[in-house]
């Protein structure tokens, strides 16, 4: 018999995105789980359409969000989708051999490619070509590294930091990610904002120094490393945006944390404890109602 699978899919005010992500995946998953940060628009009625099982649970970052979900998934197999990507048939008949063979898959955990949409164009270059990110993995062995933003996931046995590694592999097949729509520049930049406050308190806490060099080298190589090396510059203008915005991205988190120094706020304890909560970064109030 093929191994099931729990999709985990978490969300916050993902009304524009979450029926087609769910679509995507419908004809694969076993259980479709979403777990959601207290939303305040039809996020949890559309989840309802798709049958999804459902819990609530305060949103710190990503990482510590998707670590407490994990364990409560029911499927020993899990695969991790964000509500702005997208299965690609591809992909799904392609994890569904994988789940039907014979003693389950060969390996404990797989990465995949995502192809990038950003105004509506693919990024093709600029090193976002091969942005890829372990999404099907064994729950009992993946666990996410413990940073405030783009962790990803780590296959040990027995889900601890000092545990043996597992083995992973790459799927061929990608999956879409729908970063930013031609209407979506607001909801892009609320993102934006949320990471890179979360980025400079992980500066913080590291114990670093915002030094003069660091506000104009950093977004100045970045920049020339993805438009002009990686050849960002063949996409366009959405590709000169995202080398722009990834640019910018390293000169606020900088920003960020001269101003919290400045400020005297102490540095936060462990990445599951900023001292601003997302939330509070979107301007989303209290997250129970």
């Amino acid at each position: 018999m093929a191994e099931k699978l729990s999709v985990l899919v978490p969300v916050f005010n993902e009304e524009k995105n979450l029926a087609a992500c769910l679509e995507s995946i419908r004809d694969i998953a076993d259980e479709i789980y979403v777990v959601d940060s207290y939303s305040t628009d039809k996020t949890l009625e559309i989840a309802r359409q798709f049958n999804a099982r459902i819990d609530q649970h305060v949103y710190v970052n990503s990482a510590a969000q998707k670590n407490w979900a994990i364990p409560q998934c029911s499927h020993e197999w899990i695969f991790i989708i964000d509500a702005d990507e997208r299965m690609t048939p591809e992909l799904r008949d392609e994890v569904k051999a994988l789940l039907a063979r014979s003693g389950g898959p060969e390996l404990d955990g797989y990465f995949v490619v995502r192809r990038n949409f950003f105004l509506g164009g693919e990024i093709k270059h600029g090193g976002w070509e091969t942005n890829d990110c372990q999404r099907l993995f064994k729950r009992s062995m993946g666990r996410y590294a413990e940073r405030d933003v783009h962790a990803d996931v780590r296959v040990t046995e027995g889900a601890v930091p000092d545990g043996s590694p597992g083995k992973s592999g790459h799927l061929k097949a990608k999956l879409d990610h729908i970063t930013c729509t031609l209407d979506g520049l607001n909801r892009y930049f609320q993102r934006f904002n949320r990471y890179t406050t979360q980025a400079a308190e992980r500066y913080h806490r590291e114990g670093r120094t915002p030094y003069i060099w660091n506000f104009f080298l950093h977004p100045g190589w970045e920049f020339f490393k993805m438009y002009i090396l990686k050849l960002g510059i063949l996409d366009g203008i959405p590709g000169l945006a995202v080398c722009a915005f990834c640019a910018f991205t390293r000169f606020v988190r900088y920003v960020k944390l001269y101003a919290r120094i400045k400020q005297g706020l102490p540095p936060p304890k462990s990445y599951s404890e900023g001292t601003t909560s997302s939330r509070d970064i979107d301007g989303a109030g209290d997250a129970k109602k």
